[in-house]
């Protein structure tokens, strides 16, 4: 059995189906989704209608994006807690155009899968799983603000200037990159940083390979780091823009 890593989908169907071809994903095999199902590409609906399948056959822990719970908010008419303008100019609109078509029987059942996402996974191994990060430099037990699971950006802002030459025992080395063996992330895109696979910092993983935009989305054994990439997005589905 296998434990897999999978970035930021972004309603990108085509491509979630693509890397599990690729890395010949079996039901014996554990998924860990990062989050950012929706926002992005035309497949938002079915992206969940595919997560929600695959959780009722094998193993899967799916963790919560903010653009999930941005999606969530919106279904829930808490447009108060978002900025839809800014939301749609991030891809919202294509989500919301998408959902159109959508009975409203199965937006319940959708409703109830993004409130069923989990803010972080923990293993055995005291490897951390979380969308974009956490600040308590105790770690994510005490974390005051969950939101900060789903859009915190500082931990991995903190990886990218850490000085490789720092020892773990420094009193300079930040304690938040002491407390788990290996966090893996999503979030924040390598392709910022000029990269379209996943980049290791300190104990820090980056799987969001740029798929919202014109990157892959890539698939991770979590034991052994091989990885299996998507065509680029914008290749995928060529008529439209995604977050471009």
């Amino acid at each position: 059995m296998r434990t897999f890593v999978i970035g930021d989908i972004h309603g990108g169907l085509l491509a979630l189906e693509q890397v599990m071809k690729k890395a010949k994903v079996t039901i014996d095999d554990t998924l860990i989704f990062l989050g950012d199902y929706v926002d992005g590409w035309s497949q938002s609906p079915q992206v969940i209608d595919y997560l929600i399948d695959l959780k009722s056959k094998q193993n899967c822990i799916c963790i919560r994006g903010n653009h999930d719970d941005l999606l969530l908010s919106w279904f829930k008419n808490n447009t108060e807690e978002i900025d839809e303008t800014l939301w749609f100019k991030h891809g919202g609109e294509a989500t919301v155009l998408a959902y159109k078509k959508v009975s409203e029987e199965k937006k319940q059942v959708h409703i109830a899968f993004l409130e069923s996402l989990e803010d972080y996974h923990l293993d055995n191994e005291n490897r951390l799983f979380v969308h974009a990060g956490f600040t308590n430099l105790n770690g994510v037990q005490y974390e005051f603000f969950s939101k900060l699971f789903y859009w915190d950006r500082t931990l991995w802002e903190m990886a990218l200037s850490l000085d490789p030459n720092l020892k773990t025992d420094d009193l300079f080395y930040p304690k938040r990159f002491t407390v788990y063996k290996e966090v893996f992330i999503g979030h924040t895109p390598v392709t910022r940083i000029g990269k379209t696979v996943p980049v290791q910092k300190a104990c820090i993983w980056n799987v969001d390979t740029g798929a919202a935009f014109k990157g892959p989305l890539t698939i991770m054994n979590v034991d052994t780091k091989e990885f299996w990439q998507s065509d680029p997005l914008n290749e995928l589905y060529s008529a439209e823009k995604g977050r471009n």
